[in-house]
């Protein structure tokens, strides 16, 4: 195979990390938004820690990018 064929398989395979964060970010957001109904007097508290867990989810899918163009751009 070519190099760039590889780039681009590796870059493909990197991203399936986005799957997960995007399943992740759905998940946080449901239960956030399940608990804020739950108990509207508890939004306050519940805002930060959505929050965090909404950061922390999105650094995966960064993070997945990142590295796929860095391999697509690897050997240029």
């Amino acid at each position: 195979m070519e190099q760039s064929t590889l780039q681009y398989l590796g870059a493909g395979i990197a991203m399936i990390g986005a799957l997960g964060a995007g399943l992740g970010l759905g998940n946080v957001f449901s239960a956030w938004l399940a608990g804020i109904a739950r108990n509207p007097s508890a939004a306050d508290k519940m805002t930060l820690p959505g929050f965090i867990g909404f950061a922390a989810t999105e650094l995966v899918a960064l993070l997945c990018f990142v590295i796929a163009f860095l391999l697509m751009n690897a050997g240029k």
